[in-house]
């Protein structure tokens, strides 16, 4: 039986998921397509992963039983309740969206009022290489019929938390001031060794305290993802720094973090291979002449 669903949003993640496959028959809005810089692009996109185009969002959901909702953290609420103003009654809206608890539950609000199935879906890892074996969480009332729809399409790391909406976007957003605080961290430690002239020294004494860490691959790699997706990754961490706050706890490293995710990220430098050509190209691009 072929399978039906929507996109909203159609970047780097819904590519992923879409990439190879078959008995799927997949529609997609983006807004990207509204404007003309990167409405070729997103074209060329579809076609490729061979997803039906559409031109307004009640295109792509008209009659979809499952959507797919992945956008940048500061637009996650506005598109549930775009998709709430035309949705189909009994739809399932997986949110699969970094952002935080709170800011799901109001999306839920609006999706549940117009008679769609509102289903928190935490996307637990990079979406590359995994593509549809990276690890989902997943929480709220229609977990489970999310959870067989989404087996269905050929994810095949799945994992339902008991709880309301709003579980497994806590697990997210509270795991993100780990892992993209070690990123931002990471990013302070290297290039003040750079700058200091003693990259190879600092390295080689945090490999002694951490036999096998590979400290010169995990500071390429985390460059690497600052350097692309620093700016969307800024996005993500206000939600996490959100969060904490409705938490009661107070936000101090994870301040941090965003502005150095959002700085090296804004600066659009691009990422090179290997840590020597990262650290040669943001020699030459201090953070002042970014922002110019």
């Amino acid at each position: 039986m072929t399978q039906r669903l929507a996109f909203i949003g159609f970047g780097e993640a819904a590519s992923a998921f879409a990439e190879g496959w078959s008995g799927v028959s997949a529609r997609a809005y983006d807004r990207k397509t509204e404007a003309a810089g990167t409405r070729a692009g997103k074209l060329a996109d579809y076609e490729r992963f061979r997803v039906a185009g559409c031109s307004t969002l009640l295109q792509a959901l008209s009659d979809a039983p499952l959507i797919l909702s992945l956008v940048t953290a500061d637009q996650a609420l506005a598109a549930a309740r775009s998709a709430a103003a035309v949705i189909t009654p009994g739809a399932l809206y997986c949110d699969m969206n970094s952002v935080a608890p709170e800011t799901k539950r109001v999306a839920a609000e609006a999706v549940e009022d117009a008679g769609g199935r509102y289903v928190d879906v935490a996307v637990m890892a990079p979406v590359h290489p995994k593509r549809r074996a990276v690890p989902l969480l997943i929480s709220g009332p229609h977990a489970a019929e999310a959870a067989h729809g989404l087996t269905a399409l050929g994810f095949v790391n799945i994992q339902m938390l008991d709880g309301p909406v709003g579980t497994a976007a806590a697990v997210k957003m509270i795991r993100s001031v780990m892992v993209k605080g070690m990123e931002a961290l990471s990013a302070e430690c290297i290039l003040a060794a750079d700058r200091a002239g003693v990259t190879d020294a600092v390295i080689a004494s945090l490999d002694a305290s951490s036999p096998g860490a590979d400290w010169r691959g995990r500071f390429d790699y985390n460059l690497d993802r600052i350097l692309i997706h620093g700016v969307r990754r800024a996005a993500e961490m206000e939600e996490s720094a959100k969060t904490l706050e409705g938490l009661g706890v107070e936000p101090r490293m994870t301040r941090g973090t965003i502005a150095i995710q959002r700085d090296l990220g804004a600066r659009g430098l691009g990422s090179p291979d290997g840590l020597e050509a990262k650290l040669e190209l943001l020699a030459g691009a201090p953070a002042q002449e970014a922002a110019a």
